[in-house]
């Protein structure tokens, strides 16, 4: 088959070859309709970029590294599947190679490793203990580097987020105009920065709301809805931190004998495919994940094309997705 070159992938995207060229390479300096546009050509051409020839140019690897969760917890989660999927949407036109990295003993210093041997040009940590040393060290090694979210602690680095207290605030609006009065949060892991916006946010539309603590597993939303209907048996509205959490603790209601949104509204938050499996379907507060991942790719980019690029920040805004549950 006869290869396609980049001038037709120009052609087809109506742009020039300059401009195609600087989206095949990863720049940021394009505007967000042409990158699109050359995006769309790639894929529907089929065009494939001559990797070995760029990196004698470049001098880059062509690959970057997604370090996530554990196995246990990615298969588990519906929001990392959206993350591969919107970080794969930005590199695979580009021919750059996603590497997924779990974490776990080692993953991180394999991280830094191959980042100080050039097996990788940058990083997207999407998954980060309060006390991980590790964004720290890529910051002082200069290495490019993107969070997923915003860190605990003011630092200097860019990262991708959603408005988490304004989105939580939307649920706590809706219970409200939903007539619900006496409303209950449970909430996410107080350690991480999500779960203290999203408490926040609530309360502050909320402030006299129950709280009962769970940590974004289905498994917490069990065990945190028993507890709540321990403490506040007639509750008739609860905002639950996550949709995953939500899909646990929905049918804990039902055992009791409560029936959603009849007896208790409750919305979630993510609008995840769990907000979908949850009986009945889950109203929730959407961010949407693989926009904001396809960001963080091109931030990552960002920053290998430029070195001296400025650190930033990027918000996504929430919606209210209201289905049958609230």
């Amino acid at each position: 088959m006869k290869r396609v070159t980049l001038e037709e992938v120009a052609r087809v995207a109506g742009v020039s070859r300059a401009t195609a060229s600087r989206v095949v390479n990863g720049a940021s300096t394009v505007d967000e309709s042409l990158r699109h546009a050359v995006e769309k050509a790639i894929s529907s051409t089929g065009y494939l970029p001559n990797i070995a020839a760029r990196s004698l140019v470049t001098r880059r690897a062509d690959a970057i590294g997604l370090v996530l969760p554990d196995e246990r917890r990615m298969l588990g989660d519906p929001h990392l599947a959206s993350v591969v999927s919107g970080v794969t949407r930005v590199v695979r036109p580009l021919g750059i190679q996603l590497v997924l990295m779990m974490t776990g003993p080692g993953t991180r210093e394999q991280a830094l490793s191959d980042l100080r041997c050039g097996r990788l040009d940058g990083v997207i940590l999407v998954h980060t203990d309060p006390a991980d040393p590790v964004p720290g060290r890529l910051i002082a090694a200069g290495s490019p580097v993107v969070l997923a979210g915003r860190p605990l602690e003011p630092m200097p680095i860019t990262y991708v987020d959603v408005n988490q207290t304004a989105g939580a605030a939307l649920a706590g609006r809706r219970l409200k105009e939903l007539g619900r009065r006496r409303i209950a949060t449970i909430t996410g892991p107080q350690d991480t920065p999500a779960g203290q916006d999203r408490l926040r946010g609530f309360l502050a539309e909320v402030p006299d709301a129950w709280v009962v603590h769970g940590d974004f597993t289905r498994q917490s939303g069990v065990a945190a809805m028993e507890q709540l209907i321990a403490l506040c048996p007639d509750v008739d509205g609860v905002f639950i931190a996550s949709d995953l959490m939500a899909n646990g603790a929905i049918p804990v209601l039902h055992r009791h004998g409560r029936k959603v949104p009849d007896d208790v509204a409750i919305v979630g938050f993510d609008d995840s495919s769990a907000a979908l499996t949850c009986e009945p379907e889950l109203t929730t507060v959407r961010q949407p994940i693989a926009d904001m991942a396809a960001e963080m790719a091109r931030q990552l980019l960002r920053q290998i094309t430029q070195p001296r690029a400025p650190v930033t920040s990027v918000i996504f805004e929430p919606s209210l997705v209201v289905r049958d549950s609230g």
